[in-house]
């Protein structure tokens, strides 16, 4: 592990030579790693593997016809299925950690005006994503799923599999995480003077059917779901244009600065 002067500022910028960056990126790994294995143990403590799965499973089991209940056509499915999604809930709650870890290593190598950046987005980051799994979870699968049910035919006595449920969640958790990073993703964009605010003005008919267009293909072949992905994904642009401005207005170079903190 590379050695640090004890008070020294960790996102302080010092030229190393290139062993020592991969030295500093495995060790911001290896606490990533332990901030979601920390996480994964306090989880399987309380509430445990299957309450987790159970909490996930809520939405499914509400919409499905009185006593049918999802099944498990493998055979380790039932003690493999829980523990994912453990994993996945204690990457959730590790996930500040992890993002901080991934902007401390890039931070050296920004601009002393840029820093200000990385508190704002780590946490703008992580809060829209949870916000984005958290809509998914508590709006949107109650109305796809029973969208979806009163479809189905009476002859047909729904039972999904643990394993099948589990990939339509993540998808969705993904699709509608990352969908609700647009503000941050547009900030970055144009604080690096990739594009500028009025482009961006312009291009907003434009994210409006893109935005529709990712929808239809992410997302199952129903308009409740679609109208609830591509919807915020249109507000949240204009979010991002605006916070673009601020973040622009208040992390401007001094004139003096004129060259890397690496």
């Amino acid at each position: 592990m590379a050695f640090k002067p004890s008070g020294s500022d960790e996102l302080g910028g010092t030229e190393q030579p290139f062993v020592t960056h991969l030295i500093e990126l495995r060790d911001r790994l290896v606490r990533a790693s332990i901030a979601v294995g920390l996480a994964f143990a306090v989880l399987c403590l309380w509430p445990g593997p299957g309450g987790l799965y159970d909490l996930l499973a809520a939405p499914m089991v509400a919409s499905l016809p009185k006593g049918a209940t999802l099944i498990a056509t493998n055979v380790i499915s039932p003690f493999v299925v829980p523990l994912k999604i453990t994993l996945m809930a204690a990457f959730l709650l590790a996930l500040p950690v992890v993002l901080y870890q991934m902007w401390a290593f890039v931070a050296p190598g920004l601009y002393t005006h840029e820093k200000k950046l990385v508190l704002p987005l780590v946490v703008s980051s992580t809060l829209l994503f949870l916000i984005g799994v958290a809509f998914c979870y508590y709006f949107v699968f109650g109305q796809v799923f029973k969208f979806i049910q009163g479809f189905a035919p009476k002859s047909i006595t729904a039972a999904p599999d643990i394993e099948a449920y589990l990939s339509f969640v993540l998808t969705m958790f993904i699709a509608f995480g990352a969908a609700f990073e647009v503000p941050v993703v547009v900030v970055v964009l144009a604080r690096m003077n990739l594009v500028t605010i009025e482009k961006l003005k312009a291009f907003r008919s434009y994210f409006v059917v893109l935005a529709f267009i990712i929808a239809a293909i992410i997302t199952p072949p129903d308009v409740v779901s679609q109208l609830a992905l591509a919807i915020p994904m249109c507000l949240l642009y204009e979010v991002g244009i605006w916070a673009a401005k601020i973040f622009i207005k208040h992390t401007q170079a001094p004139a003096e600065e004129i060259t890397p903190t690496t």
